[in-house]
């Protein structure tokens, strides 16, 4: 099992570029950022959500802080986790994720998820009811556009005509898509416009390995082989657990790390390195 690190890119914590040096240099596997363009400062969101913390409204643009981490690295791999792709232009975001793919040399893992936050998914347009339909629908575009010379899309939330999109991503066919979340139409989505799964942790052990079990299952009646792979995000980070994890199958786990500042980042990071040989394969 592979060990990752996700971290909120706060503007007051560690620097992404500086983050992404002690992450590759502790020799864990990758590095997973997450996405907010912004936080309701409304009445309705308070109540709804309750307050958040302050890295919610202070993260870097995503793909900005993924570049800093990629040019900063060699072999490191960089991911989004997630991108909020109900709350994006696909054709923007297929660019900028295999600009991406192309820059760092094929190392992008492309994490995705519908939103969590009502009024944020609603202030970029989207119906928070029907954010899976609009993320389904996306993400299949994007894989057009990285896939084909030409690429077109026509369905219910996405329409274009054919155009020209470049650069290509390095991976072939395109970066891995690990569609997020733990619903009860997760493992369908997975197998639909995904390639990998990224539940968070939190979901009992038992009820995950059947899942997993019942993915597996899924995927091979429709012809693939084998499971996806299944990462786990959030995970606690303990070598009892961490084995638990990986005994189910899971083939990767992402620790957070505080969004705070560099020494405390770096003393997390050392705390939480030999969990790795402890894990790995």
């Amino acid at each position: 099992m592979k060990l990752g690190i996700a971290m909120f890119p706060a503007d007051f914590a560690i620097r992404p570029d500086e983050l992404a040096r002690a992450v590759e240099e502790r020799g864990f596997e990758s590095l997973f950022l997450p996405e907010h363009t912004h936080m309701p400062a409304t009445e309705r969101t308070r109540k709804e959500i309750g307050e958040l913390p302050a890295h919610f409204s202070r993260t870097h643009d995503l793909f900005v802080a993924l570049s800093y981490a990629a040019a900063a690295t060699r072999e490191l791999l960089v991911a989004t986790g997630i991108c909020l792709v109900t709350q994006r232009d696909p054709i923007a975001t297929a660019k900028a994720v295999a600009s991406l793919d192309e820059l760092s040399g094929g190392r992008v893992l492309f994490g995705v998820g519908a939103g969590w936050i009502p009024e944020e998914i609603e202030n970029h347009g989207t119906d928070p009811a029907r954010r899976w339909a609009v993320l389904a629908e996306r993400v299949k575009a994007m894989r057009e556009i990285w896939t084909r010379e030409e690429a077109e899309f026509h369905g219910e939330h996405v329409n274009f005509n054919p155009i020209f999109s470049w650069p290509k991503p390095r991976q072939r066919p395109h970066p891995p898509v690990l569609v997020g979340g733990g619903g009860p139409n997760v493992e369908r989505r997975v197998l639909d416009f995904g390639d990998e799964w990224m539940p968070h942790a939190g979901m009992p052990l038992a009820e995950l390995s059947a899942r997993i079990t019942t993915l597996g299952q899924a995927a091979l009646h429709i012809g693939r082989s084998g499971t996806p792979p299944v990462t786990v995000f959030g995970a606690e980070p303990d070598a009892d657990a961490l084995l638990s994890l990986r005994e189910i199958g899971v083939t990767r786990a992402v620790l957070y790390a505080p969004p705070s500042d560099p020494d405390s980042v770096r003393r997390f990071l050392d705390q939480a390195q030999p969990l790795i040989a402890k894990v790995q394969d």
